[in-house]
């Protein structure tokens, strides 16, 4: 037990180094405000595991990991995660290590030992669930009520989300120039993996965030912006946290099943596909470096499978 002990305490850090020469804070500043969440999350829970809730990641010391501490995370991923959820934090725990190669904290052959593991397989159930049109509809019947700024802001967001499929840290990054109203198009300049392009919304979405505009004004910036008490509109950019609990309060207003922002996106991506646009088109629309994880994003086939039963007829007498 001692020398268990003993092992934990020299996986931490004796005296912490700069960020610049930390591997986890290297690895984590290379990525967006919401993967850095994500990450930084997977990389705690990792650290905790490995010094029995002693280390976190900037107080661990990555450098000092070999192989028999990556398979015994890998193996415990493995049991306590979805797939998905096991292979997302193995990849964090591999470009930790790799920002330690880089850094000359650890050897090449130690290096590449530690990350060699197996992905996990399995496939996970389908996450999220697709919002029916009747509920779209009513968020913004619900914002519509409440007869001012607020309400406005909050029908434009959703009306872009639901509308272009957007992540929302894509779509609090929007600015003012990036409306074109011309061609009603917007301009994605900071996707994932630092991507550009290019969405378009429908006409229904337009004429909701032609109204939010016309409050907001052309003053450049950020445009979907906090709305302070008075309905004063402070031209900054929201936090995609923002995001998740405007959707969390327009679901309870308007009463219908909790929902995430990201839903909204699975549902513009199946309506699509649904709607016999080819996948490799529905994959630029979303921002998908490949057409394999758009097509995770496609419930038709739960929808098919649902409608489908509903032609047998199970008789029962009392």
């Amino acid at each position: 037990m001692a020398e268990q002990s003993t092992r934990q305490i020299d996986l931490m850090l004796t005296t912490p180094p700069p960020l610049t020469l930390h591997p986890a804070a290297v690895y984590l500043s290379s990525l967006t405000t919401g993967s850095r969440r994500t990450m930084q999350k997977a990389l705690n829970v990792i650290a905790r595991l490995l010094t029995k809730g002693e280390c976190d990641a900037l107080s661990l010391d990555w450098s000092k990991l070999r192989y028999q501490h990556t398979a015994a995370i890998r193996a415990i991923l493995m049991e306590q995660y979805s797939p998905a959820t096991a292979n997302r934090m193995i990849c964090a725990l591999r470009r930790v290590l790799k920002e330690a190669l880089r850094l000359g904290l650890i050897s090449a052959e130690d290096y590449q030992c530690a990350v060699d593991l197996k992905r996990v397989r399995g496939e996970a159930p389908l996450r999220g669930r697709l919002l029916k049109p009747t509920e779209i509809a009513a968020l913004l019947c619900d914002c519509k009520q409440d007869n001012d700024a607020i309400g406005i802001r909050d029908a434009a967001l959703i009306a872009i989300l639901s509308g272009s499929g957007l992540r929302r840290s894509e779509v609090v990054a929007l600015e003012k120039k990036d409306f074109n109203r011309e061609d009603n198009s917007l301009k994605v300049r900071k996707g994932k993996g630092g991507k550009y392009r290019s969405v378009y919304l429908p006409p229904g979405a337009v004429t909701v965030l032609d109204d939010w505009l016309k409050i907001r004004g052309h003053t450049p910036g950020a445009l979907i912006c906090p709305v302070k008490r008075g309905g004063h509109i402070h031209i900054r950019q929201m936090t995609d946290q923002a995001v998740m609990a405007i959707a969390q309060k327009r679901a309870k207003s308007a009463g219908i099943e909790r929902f995430s922002p990201h839903d909204f996106r699975r549902t513009f991506i199946t309506r699509l596909l649904e709607s016999g646009v080819d996948v490799l088109t529905v994959c630029e629309l979303a921002g998908h470096a490949n057409p394999a994880t758009t097509q995770k994003y496609d419930l038709r086939s739960e929808t098919a499978k649902r409608q489908a039963v509903q032609f047998l007829n199970v008789l029962y007498e009392n």
